[in-house]
């Protein structure tokens, strides 16, 4: 059984942080029917969701991912760039905590969840906006002990790693390879995106199903050829908020 935790959108999300995106109306009953829909898929697709109450004074909290990695033996707590963001943080702890250990990276050193892509026992941590060389040397020292490594990679242009790249399976990553320098990968197989569909990279893996952009029907289509189980899911209101699919969850197995 997978748990997948997530928040519901505030009012106040037309006001969140931005960073390559101009800003534009964000309809917040649209924005909340589609996070209604996008758990629904979550469950159907085996998890059991858990969804927390708006904090309207916090417009990003919706954003569940950057605030923790969690991995199967401890979750750790992280340190967002934005100060307007640092207050999620003590916002959602107390719930994971309920599930895992936890441990905290702290500033000066930043690091968001949207950076951390984890792939076997290799964690690949973006370099970007949000996330600093001190956030990453910290995240190194804490999951060495449990066996993971931790793998620098550099953006060219998105806000985070998984807006170019997420894990199909545990050996397998969809990446742009025009935002993602592909050769940090390793001895993974690559697939890349469309041409058409430069953001499309971004995919939620729960269980054995994948949740794909419903704007991105080449790379369902590209995905589903190769035999996954792909699930389109709509978050359009969302990608003006320079988000995608991994951002509104966090999604793990029970301990």
């Amino acid at each position: 059984m997978f748990v997948a935790l997530t928040r519901e959108p505030p009012r106040t999300l037309g006001a969140c942080e931005l960073t390559y995106l101009e800003r534009q109306p964000i309809d917040i009953g649209r924005a909340r029917g589609q996070h209604r829909a996008y758990r629904e898929a979550l469950a159907a697709c085996g998890a059991q969701v858990f969804t927390l109450p708006a904090i309207e004074e916090l417009p990003d909290s919706v954003f569940v991912e950057d605030t923790a990695v969690v991995l199967d033996e401890l979750a750790v707590i992280t340190s967002p760039a934005p100060r307007s963001r640092r207050a999620e943080i003590p916002a959602i702890e107390s719930e994971i905590a309920r599930l895992r250990p936890v441990v905290r990276i702290n500033p000066p050193a930043t690091i968001e969840g949207g950076d951390v892509l984890r792939v076997g026992r290799r964690l690949y941590v973006g370099l970007s906006p949000r996330t600093n060389r001190g956030g990453l040397e910290a995240l190194g020292r804490l999951v060495a002990p449990h066996g993971y490594e931790v793998v620098a990679v550099e953006l060219r242009g998105c806000l985070h790693l998984k807006t170019g790249c997420s894990a199909l399976d545990e050996r397998t990553v969809l990446l742009n390879p025009g935002w993602v320098a592909p050769e940090a990968f390793g001895a993974c197989e690559l697939v890349a995106v469309p041409d058409a569909e430069p953001g499309a990279a971004n995919v939620l893996r729960v269980g054995r199903a994948l949740c794909v952009g419903a704007a991105f029907p080449q790379t369902a289509a590209l995905l589903a050829g190769r035999g996954y189980d792909v699930r389109a899911v709509e978050v359009s209101e969302f990608s003006k908020a320079e988000a995608g699919l991994t951002c509104m969850s966090l999604i793990f197995g029970r301990a």
